[in-house]
């Protein structure tokens, strides 16, 4: 499957919330214990108003063509990540740092975290700091020298 991503706008923030509603569900099928965990998830409204207007997360979707050119619907998100750049931190001058990666299938967080290293690269970064998370460790072992605490380094 081919894979299409674009900088996440404003107006995309209720189809995204629904993405991420329906990952805690997964998660947590208790609606007490799911209630709990959004409190203290990374991905809440706010947060994700903030990140989505500082310009640099990221969503990923299938790459398909619009049959129905009437409607102009885009296929459905696959994942995303929320990033901003941090600057001055360890010595660093620019780090871009990704504070939530969400996705759908293998395939979908192989793409963006290899997005979010161009994207850095491209930027002249000097690190990116992902969350310290073992399947995405998995990820950027496989394509990328990551040290233990989740930074790679540019």
């Amino acid at each position: 499957m081919a894979l299409n991503s674009r900088l996440i706008e404003i107006t995309d923030l209720e189809e995204i919330w629904v993405f991420e509603s329906q990952k805690l569900k997964e998660q947590y099928p208790d609606e007490e214990e799911r209630m709990i965990a959004g409190w203290s998830s990374r991905a809440r409204k706010e947060a994700m108003e903030f990140y989505f207007n500082a310009g640099w997360s990221f969503l990923v979707r299938e790459d398909q063509i619009t049959v129905d050119r009437v409607n102009e619907k885009e296929s459905p998100v696959l994942g995303y990540f929320l990033a901003q750049p941090f600057l001055f931190f360890e010595g660093q001058p620019q780090i871009l740092w990704v504070e939530h990666v969400q996705y759908t299938s293998l395939e979908s967080r192989d793409f963006l975290c290899d997005l979010a290293v161009r994207l850095a690269r491209e930027k002249h970064f000097q690190k990116v700091i992902f969350p310290n998370n073992n399947a995405l460790k998995n990820s950027l072992d496989s394509t990328h020298k990551c040290n233990f605490n989740g930074a790679l380094m540019g």
